[in-house]
Parts: structure tokens; sequence; C-alpha cells
């Protein structure tokens, strides 16, 4: 059985969501974030990321990690490539062009729209961002994801998913790390496409099975 490590609330949401597109068994073992303990390495504290167990899984202490049939990845995005490689089906890619086409989004989500996006979420977390740090960093963050916008909203003129026009990884890897800047409804306003493509992503049953786990954290803390 599949094994994601990692609580709802953090990156690991996007292999949720993943295991449940596929309609696979998985186990969740919900390893915190050493930084919301006071102390991660007291013999009572959760499980968390500088825990020695989970340590011997991802000696990175980051999460996620996943674990199937003695494979241990730990890269989310990869993670969730890999699943769609193994399960095939629609969100995998039917022919090498596909899959070389959902690696390439996958890959520019991480470099061209993450390193944005993240900061973002991270500001709102912090509760800065009515700041005026925190106004200037969303404002740069808002500016460097003008040009991927751009070319993403290009790209779902003629089509209504990324790749295949069916729903794919690649959609559903994109949505995840876009998502951390959907409080910044305005951007999304100027690109219309890009907005209506979300709307289809969130409105999968998977998705909002996620978001329900989410959900049950946040009530749960």
């Amino acid at each position: 059985m599949l094994t994601i490590y990692g609580v709802y609330c953090s990156r690991a949401s996007r292999n949720y969501w993943m295991a449940e597109e596929l309609g696979i068994p998985f186990q969740s073992v919900p390893v915190i974030q050493a930084r919301l303990l006071t102390d991660p390495l007291a013999t009572d504290a959760r499980i968390n990321t500088k825990s020695p167990s989970f340590l011997a899984v991802n000696p990175m202490g980051l999460i996620p990690a996943i674990e199937d049939d003695g494979l241990v990845l730990a890269e989310s995005l990869a993670n969730n490539l890999y699943l769609a490689r193994k399960h095939g089906g629609p969100l995998a890619g039917a022919t090498v062009r596909e899959e070389g086409e959902m690696t390439a989004w996958t890959l520019w989500a991480a470099t061209e729209v993450e390193p944005h996006t993240v900061k973002i979420v991270l500001t709102h977390d912090n509760g800065a961002e009515k700041t005026p740090d925190g106004k200037v960093l969303i404002e740069a963050c808002v500016k460097g994801l003008e040009r991927p916008l751009a070319r993403l909203e290009q790209q779902l003129q003629a089509q209504d998913y990324v790749v295949g026009n069916r729903f794919t990884v690649a959609d559903l890897n994109l949505a995840e790390v876009l998502r951390y800047a959907m409080s910044e409804t305005y951007l999304f306003d100027r690109y219309p496409a890009v907005k209506a493509w979300l709307g289809r992503c969130h409105a999968r049953p998977a998705f909002e099975a996620m978001m329900a786990g989410r959900r049950r954290e946040v009530q749960a803390a």
C-alpha cells in the first residue's frame, strides 16, 4: 500500500489529491512541520520533520515523502509524476510526447511559478500580509507571476487543460502550486482562462476530498 508522510496542510496535499484521483488505497502518516512545535525532539512530541523515525525515511527532513513497494520518494511533484506513470489512466501520458509535456509543465510550475506563490502563502500564514513589508513582498511576487500566468493563459485559450485537453497530473501539479497565490483574487481576474481552469480543477471530487482532509486538520488543531 502507498504510504504518504505529511499532514494535509503541507505540500503533501498534492500527493493526497493524486491518490484520491487515482482511487488507490493509501496510508497517511501525519508528519507535522517541526517549526510548529516548541520542542520537536521532546519524548511526547508528535511525529514531525525532526523525528528520528521520519528522518530514517527522508534524511532531508522535509514533507511530503511517499513509500510505495519499497521505493521512497521525497519530492511532491515528482511523487505525482511517478504515481501517474505507475497507475496509468487518463491522468498519465498516453504517449511519450504527452509524458514529456507533463514533465515540462511540472518543472515549469516548480521553477517559474512556485518561487513566487510560496512566498505569498507564507506571508499570509505568518499574518504579515497587511504589514508594509508584507505588502511589498506580495506585490513583488504578483509582478513575478505576470509572465508565467500570461503563458498559461495562452495555453488555455483553445483547450480546457494544459496537456491532451483532459485533466492530467500536469494540471493537478500546476493547480496546487498556483493555489498558494489564490488569496490575490485580483491577479486571477486578469487571466480569465486560468481562473476558469482552476475552477474546473477545484470542482473535482478528489480535490474536495483532499480539502476535507485539510479542514479536519485545522479543526483538530
